[in-house]
């Protein structure tokens, strides 16, 4: 590794020693280094010709000078219950570098092996979620959302028991912080008003420090404010693109307004506004037209578990901005979908209208914004022909273009603008099984290839148009386990 200005840290170590237990990663056999993500790690601040050497510190077989592994303790609320018992159950913090440009990352091992949080589990990861993972927080970070990142993985031939024998894999997953909401549930429900009052100086201090220089009441009512519009932000976002996250828990909820810990996730393929892409969410508590409701309620766990330090009429206050964060976001999410530039009161009934039209004729949602990208040059034929009732795109259309007769923006222009934020290929989850597929026989191709579609998914990219083609129907609207 070579690097012109690489700090090493482990900030996360000043904070009492409550929040972590010091574990050593079981080392994994047989491990190979698969997918090293080369753009990112020049991103960091470091690059390496020699991506392999990295395999022995995935294996959780080797660590650098300065890497101090540490399993973070947490609570959280589980579909609405609280668990006190929650934590790194399979991944280790092990430092924190600061690049050249003074961004901070933590590097985390996930299925580095057992914790005191592991809950009976065996601390590992599988090929499968760890593939799953990395193509998702890739395939997110090319659309624009905020997300975790995935530096490398490696995979091994050790045998892991879940629903059946898998072999076993491990990520580094690197981000600003890892600390959840749940981090501030553990402070105030297990350790008091101090250790809460220590975890919020220590976050505002590395992560917003925006803040510092106000007073104490008001620096700690600011960073509310912005991590509940953050939170907004990022699930309008996630609606705008279809994307389901399945187990939106407060523990798996970034204090950072990241997407966060990708388990049973899913992107919509015909739109149902009440998908629930998780299989062991058996009510749809996080269906996807329940997440931004369940983004607001986070929150309201999060503000909760400020009560020692914080006033409650403030926290109610600036929870308020959750919401209108959000309506405005989402809304202004769909109008660039749609091509408005210029807002009109009525636009919010036209996305609805949408939603409706989708919903009720199963039209693919993806395919649909894209191929509305082109109605310009192309006309209304790639939108018609995704409809079996023609008449109803028809009525569709009718209103679509009776609102676009308001704006004073060129076709022309309207197309590429829309072509800028509606993605031609999306992580379906047939495609994530194609490339899991392939690499069970060792063949990473496949996972490179839709990995560099991923990277800059609103671009044509004719050689890979298979990427982009419909779902079959036995790869429609798939629900996942937690299993990893």
């Amino acid at each position: 590794m070579s690097n012109d200005d690489f700090r090493v840290e482990h900030r996360y170590l000043e904070l009492p020693e409550r929040f972590y237990t010091r574990v050593q990663p079981t080392p994994l056999i047989n491990t190979r280094l698969v997918c090293f993500n080369h753009a990112l790690a020049e991103d960091m601040g470091f690059r390496t010709d020699r991506p392999d050497e990295w395999a022995q510190v995935g294996a959780g077989a080797e660590l650098l000078e300065g890497m101090d592994p540490v399993a973070m303790k947490y609570t959280g609320h589980q579909f609405g219950a609280y668990n006190p018992d929650l934590g790194d159950g399979r991944g280790l913090l092990l430092w924190e570098t600061v690049g050249a440009d003074g961004r901070r990352w933590d590097w985390h091992l996930k299925g580095a092996g057992q914790t005191p949080y592991s809950r009976f589990g065996d601390g590992r990861a599988v090929l499968r979620s760890t593939i799953r993972e990395y193509l998702c927080s890739e395939a997110m970070a090319g659309l624009g959302i905020p997300t975790t990142r995935a530096l490398f993985m490696t995979s091994s031939t050790e045998p892991v028991q879940r629903e059946t024998i898998e072999t076993a894999a491990t990520l580094m997953r690197v981000t600003a912080s890892h600390i959840r909401f749940g981090h501030f549930e553990f402070a105030s429900y297990h350790m008091g008003k101090a250790a809460v009052k220590t975890l919020l100086d220590h976050v505002i201090d590395l992560h917003f420090p925006e803040f510092n220089e106000l007073p104490e009441e008001e620096r700690y009512q600011s960073w509310f404010e912005s991590v509940a519009k953050r939170t907004a932000r990022l699930i309008a976002d996630w609606q705008a693109v279809g994307f389901c996250h399945g187990v939106m828990n407060s523990d798996n909820m970034s204090i950072l307004g990241e997407t966060f810990d990708y388990g049973p996730y899913a992107f919509l393929d015909d739109f149902n506004a009440g998908y629930i892409c998780n299989r062991t969410d058996q009510g749809g508590r996080y269906a996807y037209n329940r997440q931004p409701q369940i983004g607001h309620t986070n929150c309201q766990y999060l503000a909760n578990a400020l009560l020692p330090l914080m006033d409650e009429d403030a926290l109610r206050r600036s929870l308020r901005h959750y919401e209108t964060t959000y309506n405005e976001r989402f809304v202004q999410n769909m109008r660039d979908k749609l091509g408005l530039a210029e807002a009109q009161d009525s636009d919010l009934q036209l996305v609805m209208d949408t939603f409706n039209l989708l919903h009720r004729h199963s039209v693919d949602y993806t395919a649909f914004f894209r191929a509305l990208c082109h109605l310009h040059s192309r006309g209304p034929s790639p939108v018609r022909d995704l409809f079996v009732d023609r008449e109803a795109a028809d009525d569709w259309l009718a209103s679509y273009n009776e609102r676009l007769e308001q704006e004073e923006r060129a076709g022309e222009a309207r197309d590429k603008a829309m072509l800028s934020v509606n993605p031609k290929f999306i992580l379906r989850n047939h495609l994530a099984q194609q490339v899991i597929d392939a690499a069970k026989t060792g063949d990473y191709t496949p996972m490179n290839d839709l990995l560099t579609v991923l990277a800059k998914p609103f671009d044509e990219w004719p050689e890979f148009e298979r990427f982009a083609a419909l779902p079959p129907d036995s790869g429609k609207g798939l629900a996942l386990s937690c299993s990893s």
